[in-house]
């Protein structure tokens, strides 16, 4: 069991706003703060700032907010790793900088010099304008960069060689605080996601792998001191992964099982196209294998409260909910039961941790103790001696309909085997 320390960030705010066009007021966005603030969220991502001043704004709000009821939580303004973007980020007033760098996949040495120059100046003059600094930066994307292929394809790629050196750069030359690496594209296998993460983590472990000259003392930027650098790279990995195949919490686990100790997640799993890893599912993954983490996975009417606030506001300006009856844990789907089998028998979620309480539909597959369960629950008075008649009544009933009983006809099945003693 580990006991490694995961760092949560929501980014519920800013991906939430790539779902469907949904748009966040600055009201709704506080109470979204609010209820990550009490679950124990680490870090809030805020915003886009220079998508436009009203997003400057709002995370300047949120940030006041968080020092204003001295809360645990840090507010992140996003934007591209390019100085065009420093103004409006110093302009948040935030010290959390999550910043972006599109890099090619097929980038020749003149491009990734040009590529690395630009990371290294925006993160140069973010780092003199707000000192306490404490900036991420997200390669797009791990996903094309590997394609998606087995060890042996990627190995042999050159643009899997940019990553690793951009990576290298990034972390050991000019030592940010996290390196996101993000499956953008969702495209990748839960086991194809843990070999690219775990090999970027054992090459930043590999300190002869690169020397200075290799890369920083050819760019442009001023450099910054080496042994301050030396001693401050505390570098942490961050993955971000996208659900277009249904991957994304899956992936989530399993990048942090190759090394990562930051997650970005969101609620309901709420993003651009399939959205991105589900923060409940991925933080209770993670607890339960033993990992320390602030979220507070326990709090689950908190947890129903924040994903039914999201779901609502999805619900008004889309017309559609985010939670419903399928959703994992929280939708009743996980909590009911057809089969005799499964009911009682500590299968699914229900168990004594989390008492929610189950349902129960008759049809031609249940059994006594399901049946029991049933009439307990619903509180139906039957002779335990006439069970066994009336569960081959319902079966029988269910046969001959084609569906399941409902209240009424299952009432009317226990008359009717009373009259027959």
């Amino acid at each position: 069991m580990s006991t490694k320390q995961i760092t949560v960030i929501d980014q519920t705010i800013r991906e939430g706003m790539q779902h469907r066009g949904i748009v966040f007021s600055k009201e709704q966005r506080k109470a979204i703060l609010e209820f990550q603030e009490e679950l124990g969220v680490d870090i809030c991502q805020a915003g886009y700032a220079p998508a436009h001043i009203t997003e400057q704004e709002h995370i300047r709000y949120l940030n006041q907010v968080v020092h204003q009821n001295g809360y645990a939580i840090r507010v992140a303004g996003m934007g591209r790793a390019s100085i065009r973007d420093v103004d409006s980020l110093v302009m948040t007033g935030v010290a959390d900088f999550h910043l972006h760098a599109n890099i090619q996949t097929g980038a020749d040495e003149e491009e990734i010099h040009k590529s690395l120059n630009k990371i290294g100046a925006a993160v140069q003059e973010l780092r003199s304008r707000v000192p306490d600094s404490r900036i991420s930066i997200a390669i797009l994307d791990i996903g094309a960069f590997s394609g998606g292929v087995s060890p042996a394809v990627r190995d042999s790629s050159n643009s899997w060689q940019v990553l690793e050196r951009v990576s290298y750069f990034l972390a050991r030359e000019i030592g940010i605080d996290i390196l996101s690496l993000p499956d953008t594209s969702g495209i990748m296998s839960p086991d194809d996601f843990y070999d690219a993460v775990s090999k970027i983590v054992s090459k930043l472990d590999d300190t002869l792998e690169f020397s200075e000259s290799d890369i920083s003392q050819t760019l442009d930027f001023e450099e910054i001191d080496c042994e301050e650098l030396t001693a401050s790279v505390r570098t942490k990995i961050s993955v971000h992964c996208h659900n277009d195949l249904g991957m994304a919490s899956a992936n989530t686990l399993m990048g942090v099982k190759a090394g990562a100790t930051v997650v970005e997640l969101s609620a309901l799993g709420i993003g651009e196209r399939n959205g991105i890893g589900d923060l409940f599912t991925v933080a209770q993954f993670l607890k339960n294998q033993g990992y320390e983490i602030r979220l507070d996975t326990d709090n689950i009417n908190l947890f129903k409260a924040y994903y039914q606030y999201v779901s609502d506001i999805c619900k008004t300006q889309t017309g559609e909910a985010l939670l419903n009856y399928n959703t994992p844990f929280f939708g009743a789907a996980s909590r009911t039961h057809v089969a005799g089998t499964h009911a009682g028998a500590n299968f699914g979620i229900f168990k004594k941790d989390y008492n929610l309480p189950e349902e129960y539909f008759l049809n031609v597959l249940c059994g006594r103790d399901l049946v029991k369960r049933y009439l307990e629950s619903m509180e139906i008075d039957f002779e335990p001696e006439r069970l066994h008649k009336i569960t081959e009544e319902i079966k029988s009933q269910s046969a001959s309909l084609g569906r399941c009983l409902a209240k009424e006809e299952i009432i009317a099945i226990k008359h009717k085997t009373l009259l027959a003693l």
